[in-house]
């Protein structure tokens, strides 16, 4: 069959097919959800961090030292989201997703923004200028904007066969996406919803008695969202 032909008739079965959808407590994995039809709804905090300044990093550095830069923020934002019991299920450059489901899921998911801001200004932006003078002499510095927000979301599959992967459709993932997307003057690391500020625990809103974050407001999706931002950080121990 021609490829006109082959998109045709999968758009019949995509398309026409009614959804196999099941309440899940856990975020399934990729071959937890069946290809063709299969969906899982949950109620969950997601959470986007994406690195600042990766075009600069590409153009001006050494492909060797971008890749660096790159894997050592990556891989340090996994562990932390990790370490709160954070399922990570999407990749996209210099950005990483985690999902936060269960038990105190809006605490876990904003203590992780707060020390991934720690992680990479205590830890790795140290280490990257030991290792690598050069973006220290051309005046790069490390940077990220962490987003995160809550509510349901229908998570299905796509692709083809043996080239797949879940994708998230509702709001949360969508504005999470978007807050870690916001580029300001001054810059602030960490932006939630207002909502999601509401909902969670008061030790990860105030610490010694101050405030951690700033009631703000932001354009996402057409609006001004209500929002929480903070350059606050959370000691990785």
């Amino acid at each position: 069959m021609f490829l006109k032909g082959t998109i045709e008739e999968k758009l019949t079965e995509l398309v026409g097919h009614e959804w196999q959808i099941r309440n899940g407590l856990t975020v399934p994995r990729t071959d937890d959800i069946v290809l063709r039809d299969g969906a899982v709804q949950l109620d969950a905090v997601y959470l986007y961090t994406d690195m600042m300044g990766s075009t600069r990093l590409v153009s001006e550095f050494a492909p060797e030292t971008a890749a660096k830069v790159t894997r050592a923020f990556i891989n340090t934002a996994c562990r932390v989201i990790r370490n709160r019991d954070g399922h990570i299920r999407s990749f996209d450059g210099d950005r990483v997703m985690g999902i936060f489901v269960g038990a105190d899921k809006e605490g876990r998911a904003v203590r992780t923004a707060l020390e991934i801001t720690y992680a990479t200004d205590k830890i790795v932006w140290p280490a990257l200028e030991r290792r690598l003078p050069s973006l220290t002499r051309q005046g790069f510095k490390l940077r990220h904007v962490s987003g995160v927000a809550a509510g349901p979301v229908f998570m299905a599959r796509t692709g083809i066969y043996d080239h797949n992967d879940l994708i998230s459709m509702g709001s949360a993932a969508n504005v999470a996406a978007k807050l870690s997307d916001i580029r300001e003057d001054p810059q602030y690391r960490s932006y939630i919803t207002r909502s999601l500020y509401d909902a969670m625990p008061e030790q990860c809103a105030v610490t010694d008695g101050k405030v951690m974050w700033q009631a703000h407001r932001v354009p996402v999706n057409g609006e001004q969202l209500a929002v929480c931002r903070s350059n606050w950080e959370w000691p990785v121990t």
